[in-house]
C-alpha cells in the first residue's frame, strides 16, 4: 500500500466492482411491479446524510475508474470474495424488495438475516475494492460511508417503528442489524 494513491486508467481497475450499483438501479427500472416506488426517496431518511452518502458513492465510483486492482496478489482474491458476497446480498435484497407489498416492511428473504442488507452489500463491495486494489484512500471512503450509514439506519428504523408499529419492533428483536453480528447492541 502506497501513501500516494494510484491513478491509472486501465481495463483491470476497480470500476468492475463499482458497476454493480448502476446496474442494480437499471434492474429496478426494468423489473415489473412496485420496486421503484420502494427505493426512491425513503421517508425517515436524513436528507443531508443521504446526500453525503450519495456524494461519496459518486467520488468512489469515479476514483474506481482510475484505481488498478493488484493483479497477481492474494489481495485481489480476498477482495473478490468480499465483492461476490456483497453482490449476492445486493441481488437478494433487490429480489426481496420486489416481492414485498408496498404496505409491508421488508422482512422476508435476506431481510430475515439482516435489517439492512442493502447497506451491508454496499460496505462489502467497498471493502472488496479497498482490499483488491490495496487502497487506503478507498478504505477511508468506506469508513466514512459506513459512519453515515450507521446514522441513516437509526433514522430509518425509528421511522419504520412509527409506520409499522409492533410488527417492526418484533422484527427488530428477532433480526440483527447486520448479518453475523448478534442482535445485542445492534
Amino acid at each position: 500500500m502506497s501513501l500516494i494513491p494510484a491513478f491509472e486508467i486501465g481495463l483491470w481497475n476497480a470500476w468492475w466492482f463499482m458497476i454493480v450499483f448502476p446496474l442494480q438501479w437499471l434492474a429496478i427500472l426494468i423489473i415489473p411491479g412496485h420496486i421503484s416506488e420502494r427505493t426512491g426517496d425513503v421517508p425517515g431518511q436524513d436528507r443531508i446524510v443521504a446526500l453525503l452518502t450519495n456524494g461519496l458513492w459518486v467520488v468512489a465510483t469515479l476514483y474506481s475508474i482510475f484505481l488498478p486492482f493488484q493483479v497477481g496478489t492474494p489481495w485481489l482474491w480476498i477482495g473478490l470474495l468480499l465483492f461476490i458476497a456483497g453482490l449476492v446480498i445486493l441481488v437478494l435484497t433487490t429480489k426481496s424488495i420486489a416481492s414485498t407489498p408496498t404496505d409491508k416492511p421488508f422482512t422476508s428473504g435476506v431481510y430475515r438475516l439482516s435489517r439492512h442488507p442493502g447497506y451491508l452489500s454496499m460496505i462489502l463491495v467497498y471493502l472488496g475494492v479497498s482490499i483488491a486494489a490495496i487502497s487506503w484512500l478507498f478504505l477511508v471512503v468506506t469508513v466514512l460511508t459506513f459512519s453515515l450509514i450507521l446514522h441513516q439506519v437509526r433514522k430509518e428504523e425509528s421511522y419504520c417503528c412509527v409506520k409499522f408499529g409492533n410488527a417492526y419492533r418484533e422484527y427488530m428483536l428477532r433480526t440483527p442489524r447486520w448479518i453475523g453480528i448478534p442482535k445485542i447492541g445492534s
